[in-house]
């Protein structure tokens, strides 16, 4: 399940003239029996909400004072998210004539056209105090205070995570909270601006909007609404005409295969940096101990000892904290059962809050291999957001395999991936099988039917570039340094890195310099070796240059800024 939770406005949304209707109430109560959870974010007092909607302990918990304020209906307990109203700053309000004026427990609110007298006031005054409209309210608040940051902390509080929020709104103070939930919706009868924001304008208004959005939430999960989101997909490279690879978060499981060397880790490493910089919880089982110094994760687990599983469910229980679970104490014969136990602890992890939401097995083949189907068996139907990585996908369980829906190849020899993945499912072989290069990975996207296999080319981790860029600009390339020999072999200088290179193209005459240029060495040293498609394309660009000082400047003045900076 994506959708865990439904945080919707109140007037004007679920609210129709203050009032929510018996029938829709009872479809909020459906909505709950289906495990999901409601959330009222809103924009009045708690003592005014109470008044109007009697029936308000139908909701789970409720974000008041559009954002100050944290309420369990459940239990009464409240929790201010800002400094109660100062005293002398309402006065002053009243003294300038600002009628009506509601003060709550934190917000300070009233109608047009007394906005201007308020934001004089509040510049009088000297402290800081943000305004929020509302169609015709005029809403106080401290600064950073709004809906997003409301729901945003009491998410927090129920180690649930905003990437499994649907939310729906009408008016302009429901702009931040569309923004920060994973699919925003607005009612038929929303303001212009707020339709812009949303993935889906529902067909009805108001109350009868929020309905027929639970439904299709309860129906689907609003899988097919996917290809709307591609902001929240994980961009990881471009094909080859130039677009990006994205991967939705929301897809069945993926495959990533490849001979030793081939670059699985470097891949890897790539994507969960990626999904660091989306916000996505991963958990990461390592059997080989390869990624121990993985960024934005802890680690659990080494040689000698693994946490136990208690252990591991309390990291995971919250969504911002990755985990690296390393298996290298368990006996290969013991990692199956070791992961079965696992896999328990995180679909309950994923049934109760939505997350991890994705989940990666390096050398899948010690964790469901052929041998132990009955283990891999406990992988649901539905599983999906899962990415197994293995030299040998003729080895892992044919269950696990056909909860793949995207397979890749890394690596010089891109057809046996596919080749074994189809033996074992007994399907019929893709082709044709394009070759790779270096940094380059082949896709086969079974949920699209017909489609080929195509490739594209992987971003580079940052960890990784960082290393590289500190070894091409001042480490020893050996016998990847460029050698500086003129049209007829006369000299042999070696430049072992970027900075040398560059000291050397200095004071080289014009006659080496153009012999070079002209044979595209540069562009081919830069691409090929350095690995730097920017600097190739400098180098290409210098190729047109006909003044040899120019063509020299051109070059070195980008290796002086990128790798001096």
């Amino acid at each position: 399940m994506r959708y865990l939770v439904l945080a919707t406005d109140y007037d004007g949304t679920l609210a129709d003239q203050g009032c929510v209707s018996e029938n829709i109430l009872n479809e909020l109560q459906a909505f709950k029996a289906a495990g999901r959870r409601l959330i009222l974010v809103t924009g009045r007092e708690m003592k005014d909400l109470v008044e109007v909607f009697p029936d308000y302990k139908i909701i789970d918990y409720i974000v008041a004072e559009n954002g100050a304020l944290l309420h369990e209906p459940a239990t009464g307990k409240e929790q201010l998210l800002g400094p109660p109203p100062d005293p002398s700053f309402v006065q002053a309000l009243q003294e300038r004539g600002v009628h009506p004026l509601s003060v709550g427990k934190v917000i300070i609110a009233t109608w047009e056209p007394h906005e201007k007298t308020v934001l004089e006031v509040i510049k009088a005054s000297g402290s800081e105090r943000q305004v929020i409209f509302n169609k015709g309210a005029v809403m106080i608040l401290p600064p950073g205070v709004n809906k997003a940051t409301g729901l945003q902390k009491l998410l927090h509080s129920l180690h649930l995570s905003v990437h499994n929020v649907v939310a729906i709104g009408d008016a302009e103070n429901d702009g931040a909270l569309l923004q920060v939930a994973e699919f925003a919706a607005a009612v038929s009868n929303a303001l212009p601006g707020l339709k812009s924001l949303a993935d889906r304008v529902t067909e009805a208004g108001h109350g009868l909007g929020v309905v027929e959005l639970i439904h299709d939430m309860l129906a689907t999960d609003l899988k097919e609404w996917d290809r709307r989101l591609t902001r929240h997909y994980l961009h990881l490279g471009e094909l080859e005409d130039g677009s990006p690879f994205l991967i939705s978060p929301y897809c069945k499981g993926v495959l990533l295969a490849g001979a030793s060397g081939s670059g699985k880790t470097t891949f890897t490493l790539s994507i969960v940096e990626t999904m660091i910089k989306q916000d996505y919880q991963f958990c990461l089982i390592d059997p080989e101990g390869d990624y121990l110094q993985l960024p934005g994760a802890v680690v659990i687990g080494n040689d000698k000892v693994l946490p136990p599983m208690e252990e591991i469910r309390h990291l995971l229980i919250e969504p911002a904290q990755n985990v690296v679970i390393c298996t290298l104490a368990i006996p290969l014969a013991d990692r199956p059962a070791f992961f079965a136990k696992f896999l328990t602890v995180f679909l309950d992890l994923r049934k109760e809050f939505g997350h991890p939401h994705w989940l990666l097995l390096d050398e899948a083949h010690h964790l469901v291999p052929g041998q132990a189907e009955t283990l891999a068996d406990k992988l649901p139907e539905e599983f999906n957001n899962f990415i197994i990585i293995s030299t040998s996908p003729h080895q892992l369980s044919t269950t696990s395999l056909s909860r793949v829906g995207t397979v890749i190849a890394i690596g010089r020899d891109a057809a046996y991936p596919f080749r074994q993945f189809s033996e074992k499912l007994q399907l019929p072989m893709p082709a044709p099988i394009p070759d790779l290069s270096e940094n380059e990975i082949a896709i086969w996207n079974r949920e699209e039917d017909g489609k080929p296999v195509y490739k594209a080319r992987f971003h580079l981790p940052v960890q990784l570039q960082q290393r590289h860029k500190k070894k091409y600009a001042q480490g020893d390339m050996g016998y990847n340094s460029f050698i500086f020999t003129g049209p007829e072999n006369k000299m042999h200088l070696k430049a072992n890195n970027l900075m040398l290179f560059a000291h050397i193209a200095e004071g080289i005459d014009a006659e080496t310099w153009l012999f070079h240029l002209h044979r595209k060495d540069f562009s081919r040293w830069f691409r090929d070796t350095v690995h730097d498609e920017e600097l190739s394309k400098v180098g290409e660009e210098a190729e047109g240059i006909s003044d040899t000082e120019a063509s020299k400047k051109h070059i070195l003045s980008y290796i002086s800024t990128k790798y001096t900076a």
